[in-house]
């Protein structure tokens, strides 16, 4: 599976830090381990798990800024895990209410050896760290303006939140409120045949 991981990283374009495909192999099997016990995710199929999870976390790495990363709703751990072994400079706190999931990603950042991870079980309404973020990023977790009032708080004031989404959301941003402006880049994911992959990126106006 370890092959096969690669392969899909190569068509990427590129470079991963050495162990990369090791650690996803290993993240893959833990994933469908829990997966019997508990339902962590709908996608059971390992090829689907890694276009669908793997990949389409993988293609928002080029979208992060700066130091501090947050996932909120990261659910088993997407795109969350996936980033913190594409970007180990990068600090990241993997934030859902669901108590299974997180456990699930606190278990497989200790079995990974991700010393960049933090899993913390909240709300992204409640969590209240004393600090913003460089980075916001969520993944098919609510429609743009009610992400915003989610989470848009943890955004410190030059970041970015980066919503990723299925097709062109037009509607979604047009109901977008001041101060957040928005700009849209498609992505491209090897393998994922879902339909079109979107990332919205809001940033404050000056």
């Amino acid at each position: 599976m370890t092959a096969k991981i690669q392969k899909a990283l190569d068509k990427l374009e590129r470079s991963f830090p050495g162990g990369a495909a090791e650690k996803l192999g290993l993240l893959l099997d833990e994933l469908g381990k829990w997966n019997r016990k508990v339902n962590l995710t709908a996608v059971r199929d390992a090829d689907e798990m890694i276009a669908t999870h793997f990949l389409d976390s993988l293609v928002a790495a080029p979208l992060l800024e700066g130091a501090s990363v947050l996932d909120v709703g990261t659910g088993a751990g997407f795109p969350g895990l996936p980033l913190a072994i594409a970007e180990p400079e990068r600090q990241f706190t993997l934030l859902d209410s669901n108590n299974k999931k997180i456990m699930f990603v606190q278990h497989a950042a200790g079995l990974l050896g991700l010393d960049n991870v933090s899993a913390v079980k909240a709300r992204g309404e409640d969590y209240a760290p004393g600090h913003g973020f460089d980075t916001v990023i969520a993944r098919a977790l609510a429609a743009l303006p009610r992400l915003v009032e989610i989470a848009g708080h943890h955004v410190r004031e030059d970041g970015v939140f980066v919503a990723l989404k299925g097709r062109h959301p037009a509607q979604e941003l047009e109901e977008v409120e001041s101060p957040w402006s928005c700009t849209v880049t498609e992505l491209y994911v090897p393998g994922f045949d879902k339909g079109s992959r979107h990332a919205v990126l809001l940033r404050r106006r000056r």
